[in-house]
């Protein structure tokens, strides 16, 4: 266990810490715990039912245990939740019964209330058995009433006696009147109206929906899950004997791997933690962290992410980032603080959930006096009331938003795309307009060989060839995509001597004998005017190559969209979102790539500093639009904040991450539309939920209470209704398939 002190800037005297929780059956158990906790000095906490745990930001004054013991003495069971994400994941699977306990008694209470249901409902049969039916009927509902059942009554008898009530009150109570009844009837005789085969199906119905539900549960964690236990279990480091000089190969558990250790990853295997290249050439594949969906090829120097999994070559890696500190627990993180979060919307549904079980006691109560003052019999009285008290229950409420949620959230981490909480998915469904940056957004960021210009009868190859030749010798990337540019024109490099660099300025080099220049205009003693014309032309980085003092070809590269960046900022039209570009590139570059990707010319703001980049998005604000913008590095972070949903493109800096409400693992301007489909698809099938859920309670409340629905039919509507909200938070799971 442990606890972790919440950012500097918010307070150094408050800490935090996740608890698991156990016992809870619906919103009312959730909405109780929170209540209770919430009544602590100083206590935030939020309890969600659909991840069973609780999140607790508590004073320093107070401690884990008191917190512990405050849940417990509400009549739960809770556990501070291990923090080691890097090593596995959490048990969360405390249902009131185990599920195995669970299927037993699904099957168990199955079987028999099909018979029972045969012996009271079908005439012949009941006609048959005569008497000797209804004994047989209560010696078969019994063991449902008293075992299968139980796990309702355990609850209701907990909360009953911390004066609280929940759905599992409603049930036990809706049982427990019609058991009594029945059985009061069959031993004296008072009357011939029985009901076993009400308490017997509705809790086989019950049960089954129970059932339906946990499994319906486990599937929307088991992205979490998977994330969970997606790291190494062991990784081969190796170690340096200082007396040989030797390195040594050694297999330990991950937990022993520290910061600077080195470690070998061969073809096929996890890399363990983050780190860097040492040594070696492969491809990863890190489709299941980023969610990039093609290989990338990586040598010494490149960074790893922890998780993904290696290609074709043996890489031998030192660890940058270890335990809690990693790219894989990080992300974890950012999805548990997402799934345990609550929506402005679910607050409201919680406080309605605790309060509603009461209320329905006294419906209910209502129900059966009133049938009785207006002249019906006692047996007549008790099916409408028993109705109300089982169709009443608020499960579906209780689970409307965090099963979709945990869906949406779970699916986002397997794109790459981590909402940060639950909160922003209204955010998104507000935002009109998105500000994309262009290098490494828009653009790959890596500038490309685009034209070459020269001056008079020199021919623009042999132009090429002296240039790249002179900058083969650079590291600068304008030189790398001359060179590169060159060769894929099949123009052939001349070896080159004297090479020296011109710092801020340029190369030069000889070239058989002749002296190259490459670089700015200041260079030069003379540069002919087509050449000045491609230097105003502003396409891009253009460079002069020339010798004898004299400028003989202007060379351009620049910076191209990415192949997928079109195609991103239609599907964002499609999504009813007006794109702008800002860049602080000229005005040239930024008109040429928003015409390439589709960015209406109006909507480009070329020339930005960086600083100004805030300014911008206040004003966007201030024309009445909302506004999403997408940034990578640090001087993006106050425009990230100011935004009304600020995305950072997961490559760029922590800082950015820390500002941004949704982080994008891939640098790709496609998952812009993945994250805001995402997240208004969520928020969507919330709303679709809390109308079912709060509709169905309303309308079958009074139908119930008129003697419109039998106990059955009511029990079976019940699970039903919570089935239909958990499968259709699942459908998350294909978004974007």
């Amino acid at each position: 266990m442990s606890t972790t002190k919440t950012s500097p800037e918010l307070s150094t005297d408050v800490e935090h810490v996740d608890l698991a929780i156990t016992g809870m059956t619906c919103a009312s158990c959730s909405a109780r715990i929170e209540r209770k906790l919430n009544k602590l000095d100083g206590v935030e906490a939020s309890v969600n039912l659909a991840t069973e745990k609780a999140s607790v930001n508590f004073p320093a004054g107070l401690s884990v245990a008191e917190i512990v013991a405050t849940v417990e003495k509400t009549g739960y069971g809770a556990t501070p939740v291990e923090q080691d994400r890097a090593a596995r994941a959490p048990a969360m699977t405390h249902d009131v019964v185990s599920k195995n306990s669970l299927r037993v008694r699904v099957i168990v209470s199955s079987v028999l209330a099909a018979i029972v249901a045969v012996l009271h409902m079908v005439p012949p049969v009941a006609d048959a058995v005569g008497t000797a039916g209804m004994w047989a009927q209560f010696a078969l509902t019994l063991p449902v009433y008293l075992w299968a059942a139980w796990p309702f009554h355990r609850a209701a008898l907990i909360n009953a006696r911390h004066l609280s009530s929940t759905m599992d009150t409603l049930v036990s109570v809706g049982t427990t009147a019609a058991m009594g009844w029945s059985a009061v009837a069959l031993f004296t005789g008072f009357s011939h109206d029985m009901y076993f085969e009400v308490v017997a199906v509705v809790t086989a119905f019950l049960l089954i929906g129970r059932y339906i539900e946990a499994r319906a549960k486990a599937q929307g964690r088991s992205a979490l899950q998977s994330l969970m236990e997606l790291g190494a279990k062991d990784v081969a480091i190796l170690r340096h004997d200082a007396g040989s000089g030797a390195w040594t190969e050694m297999r330990v558990p991950i937990e022993e791997l520290t910061h600077g250790m080195r470690f070998i990853v061969r073809p096929g295997e996890k890399v363990a933690t983050d780190g860097r290249i040492i040594d070696g050439n492969s491809t990863i594949d890190a489709s299941m962290v980023t969610g990039e969906s093609m290989p990338v090829e990586v040598t010494g120097g490149d960074d790893v992410i922890g998780a993904t999994v290696n290609g074709h070559g043996r890489l031998v890696v030192e660890a940058t980032r270890v335990g809690s500190e990693t790219t894989l627990a990080h992300i974890t993180g950012l999805v548990e603080q997402a799934q345990t979060g609550k929506a402005p919307v679910q607050r409201l549904a919680d406080r309605i959930s605790a309060v509603f079980v009461p209320t329905v006691l006294v419906i209910a109560l209502v129900t059966f006096v009133l049938w009785l003052v207006t002249g019906h019999s006692m047996a007549q009285a008790l099916a409408p009331a028993v109705a109300v008290l089982i169709i009443a229950c608020p499960c579906a409420l209780g689970l409307a938003t965090p099963t979709a949620l945990l869906t949406g959230t779970g699916r986002g981490a397997q794109l790459g795309i981590l909402i940060k909480g639950p909160q922003i998915l209204e955010s998104t469904r507000r935002v009109d307009t998105v500000v994309l940056d262009k290098t490494g957004t828009l653009t790959t960021g890596e500038p490309v060989l685009t034209d070459v210009v020269t001056h008079g009868t020199l021919a623009p190859d042999h132009a090429l060839a002296a240039a790249a030749s002179v900058e083969a010798g650079s590291e600068h990337p304008v030189a790398q995509a001359i060179v590169t540019g060159a060769r894929e024109r099949g123009v052939e490099l001349r070896e080159f001597t004297d090479f020296s660099n011109l710092p801020g300025r340029g190369v030069r080099a000889r070239l058989k004998g002749m002296e190259v220049t490459v670089g700015k205009p200041d260079l030069f003693a003379e540069v002919p005017a087509v050449l000045q014309d491609a230097l105003d032309a502003g396409t891009g980085t253009t460079v002069l190559v020339g010798w004898e003092g004299v400028a003989r070809a202007a060379i351009t590269v620049a910076d191209t969209p990415r192949e997928s960046s079109a195609a991103a900022v239609a599907r964002l039209r499609e999504l009813g979102l007006t794109p702008y570009l800002l860049t602080g590139d000229n005005k040239h570059t930024a008109r040429r790539v928003a015409q390439e990707v589709g960015i209406d010319a109006a909507n480009v703001d070329a020339g930005v500093l960086p600083q100004d980049k805030f300014a911008h998005v206040k004003a966007l604000q201030e024309q009445g639009r909302v506004v999403a913008m997408v940034g990578d590095g640090v001087n993006d972070a106050a425009a990230l904040a100011q935004a009304d949903l600020g995305m950072a493109m997961g490559s760029g800096t922590d800082v950015a991450a820390e500002s941004a409400d949704i982080v994008l693992m891939r640098s790709d301007v496609d998952t812009v539309a993945d994250a805001i489909g995402l997240s208004r698809k969520t928020l969507r099938i919330i709303k679709e939920n809390l109308v079912w859920a709060f509709g169905y309670n309303t309308l079958a409340i009074p139908l119930a209470a008129f003697g419109m629905l039998t106990p059955m039919i009511a029990g079976g509507a019940m699970a039903m209704s919570s089935v239909l909200v958990v499968l259709n938070s699942l459908r998350l799971k294909g978004f974007g398939r």
